[in-house]
C-alpha cells in the first residue's frame, strides 16, 4: 500500500459566523465562505480525508513540501511521515506550520482507520467511548441579548446547564475591538454572574486570552478562587514561562492550564510541566501538529500526575480525548445564544461531536477519523 495522490478541493458554503477585526468569532449575517477538504489516496483506492482551512492546505504548500514527502510512501507509517515533515519545517520559511502537519497527519490517520476497518480512537488505544463535554462560549460582544453583559452570560450559562445538559461551562470574555476590553474587572463580573446563575456545583473555567500582566492575572485568579472556578488558561503571554510559574505558585486553589498556543509542540509542554508553570497541561491537534504529538503531551502530563486538557473541537481532538485516561472534558463550541451549534454545516451530514441530553459526546464506530463528510456537496460547490 503506497500513497498515490494528494489533492485538495476548495468549496463554498453558507455560515452565520463572522470574524471581527481581531479575528474573534461572533454571530453575523449569512455569508458565503470557502473551506477545503484534503484527500490522500493510496494505490489500492483507500482514501483519507480531513476538512482544513484553505490556507493550511494550499497547492503551493502541497507542491513544495507535502507531495515530495508523502507520494510513494507507506501511509500506515504515520510517525515516520510526521517526522519527515517536522524535519522540513526548519527550512520552510515558516510556511510548513504545525497546522499543516496536523491536517496532513489527520488525513493519514483517517486513511489508516479506513484501511483497518476501525475508528481511529480505538486504534489509538480506545480508553473510553464517551466523554463529558463542557460548553465553551464565544467571546463577548455588543449584540443585544447576545453576550454583551454579565447578565447575558449568566442566562446563557443557565440555559446550557439546565436545558442543554452541559455539566461544565467555560467562558471566553470580551476582547478588542469591544470598547474597554480586555479588562479583569469586566471578566470578573461575567464570571460572578455565571456562578450565581448555575449554582456552586457546576465546574466553571475562564479563558481570557493572554492579555494581562502578572498583577492583573493574580487579581483575577484570586477572584476566581473565591468563585470556585476549576481552571484559568492563557491569561498572560505564554512565552514567559517564569510568569506562569510565579502565577501558579501564588494561586493554590485555582488550576492554571497551559500552554495553548505557544510553539514548540510537546517539548514546550514538557518544559512547562517540569518547570511548575501549570497545574494542568494543554494540548490540541491543531496546536501541536497532529494526533501523535497531542498524545505525547498527554503522556508527559500523565508522567507528572497531571491532567491533559484538549483544546478545541473536532474529530481529531475527540479521538485524542477518547484515547487518553488523564483528561477531564471535551471542549464543545464555540457557543452563542444566536447560533445553533448542533446544526451541521452543509458539507457535513452530521457534526463531529453530537451530544446527548446528559452532556456526553459518544465516539463513533465508523472506520476512520469519524467526520461524516458530504462529498457530493463538496463536488457540487467547488470554488473557482
Amino acid at each position: 500500500m503506497r500513497i498515490e495522490a494528494i489533492r485538495v478541493r476548495r468549496f463554498t458554503y453558507s455560515t452565520r459566523t463572522s470574524r471581527d477585526s481581531d479575528g474573534h468569532a461572533h454571530p453575523g449575517p449569512e455569508r458565503i465562505v470557502t473551506n477545503a477538504c484534503l484527500t490522500i489516496t493510496a494505490d489500492d483506492g483507500t482514501e483519507g480525508h480531513i476538512i482544513a482551512p484553505p490556507a493550511t492546505v494550499s497547492e503551493p504548500i502541497l507542491d513544495a513540501f507535502i507531495r515530495p514527502a508523502l507520494v510513494g510512501a507507506d501511509p500506515m507509517r504515520t510517525a515516520q511521515l510526521w517526522h519527515r515533515l517536522y524535519k522540513a519545517q526548519r527550512g520552510s520559511g515558516a510556511l510548513l506550520t504545525d497546522q499543516v502537519l496536523a491536517a496532513v497527519e489527520m488525513a493519514l490517520w483517517d486513511m489508516v482507520g479506513r484501511a483497518a476497518g476501525q475508528p481511529v480512537w480505538k486504534l489509538l488505544g480506545g480508553y473510553r467511548d464517551r466523554i463529558l463535554a463542557y460548553g465553551s462560549t464565544m467571546c463577548g460582544d455588543d449584540l443585544e441579548g447576545g453576550l454583551a453583559t454579565p447578565e447575558d452570560y449568566g442566562r446563557f450559562a443557565e440555559w446550557l446547564v439546565r436545558e442543554r445538559g452541559y455539566k461544565a461551562v467555560k467562558l471566553h470574555t470580551w476582547m478588542p475591538p469591544i470598547p474597554g476590553a480586555p479588562n479583569v474587572q469586566m471578566d470578573y463580573t461575567a464570571c460572578a454572574a455565571v456562578r450565581e446563575a448555575v449554582g456552586p456545583d457546576i465546574p466553571l473555567m475562564l479563558d481570557p486570552n493572554h492579555w494581562y500582566s502578572r498583577a492583573d492575572s493574580l487579581w483575577l485568579g484570586q477572584k476566581l478562587e473565591e468563585l470556585g472556578f476549576l481552571w484559568m488558561e492563557e491569561c498572560m503571554e505564554e512565552a514567559s514561562l517564569s510568569s506562569y510559574k510565579w502565577l501558579s505558585g501564588n494561586l493554590p486553589r485555582l488550576n492554571i492550564l497551559g500552554p495553548e498556543t505557544m510553539t514548540g509542540k510537546y517539548w514546550t509542554r514538557a518544559e512547562w510541566a517540569a518547570g511548575g508553570a501549570c497545574d494542568m497541561l494543554r494540548t490540541g491537534v491543531w496546536d501541536v501538529g497532529g494526533i501523535g504529538p497531542a498524545l505525547k503531551c498527554a503522556h508527559i502530563a500523565e508522567g507528572f500526575g497531571m491532567s491533559c486538557e484538549v483544546h478545541g473541537t473536532g474529530a481529531g481532538n475527540l479521538a485524542v480525548c477518547a484515547a487518553i485516561p488523564n483528561t477531564t472534558y471535551y471542549e464543545r463550541g464555540l457557543l452563542h445564544p444566536f447560533l445553533d451549534y448542533d446544526a451541521p454545516p452543509a458539507y457535513l451530514r452530521r457534526i463531529d461531536d453530537e451530544m446527548d441530553a446528559e452532556g456526553f459526546v459518544h465516539l463513533r464506530d465508523t472506520p476512520g477519523l469519524g467526520q461524516d463528510i458530504d462529498h457530493d456537496y463538496i463536488d457540487a460547490h467547488l470554488a473557482a
